[in-house]
């Protein structure tokens, strides 16, 4: 297990990103990097945004079955999952982590609320078309 507490702003998310592939690759996941990235990235974004004091952020890797990524905040107002139009600038978030995780959710806790996101740890190489998909899918490709 890692965990790190991020300070409420938004210049911070790039050091949530940066702390996350220094774990990855002491653990030698390296290959499912862009993924864990890309969660961690959004989850750490919403929790900023829309969240409350305090955030934090915990990776527990789940043997050789996934990396679950968890994203604490103060508030208990749960995120939810859409579908951004193609004219629309945001919206996309949850729906990449969604797309990219075998499950995730929210816990409520007294202080808040966690979001939890399951990424399956890949034993070859990232399939890069299945990020192509993603991303497509997201921006309405």
């Amino acid at each position: 297990m890692a965990g790190w507490r991020i300070d409420p702003d938004p210049a911070k998310v790039a050091g949530a990103r940066a702390s996350t592939n220094a774990q990855l690759e002491r653990w030698g996941l390296d290959a499912v990097g862009f993924a864990v990235e890309l969660v961690v990235s959004e989850l750490v974004t919403n929790a900023i945004r829309y969240g409350a004091p305090p955030v934090c952020l915990r990776l527990l890797r789940d043997k050789d079955r996934a990396l679950i990524c968890e994203v604490s905040d103060g508030r208990e107002t749960s995120p939810h999952l859409r579908r951004a139009r193609p004219d629309e600038e945001g919206g996309r978030g949850l729906f990449l982590v969604a797309r990219l995780a075998d499950q995730w959710g929210t816990r409520y806790t007294r202080e808040g609320k966690t979001i939890r996101a399951e990424v399956p740890i890949a034993t070859d190489e990232p399939d890069l078309d299945l990020f192509g998909d993603v991303l497509g899918d997201a921006l309405g490709d």
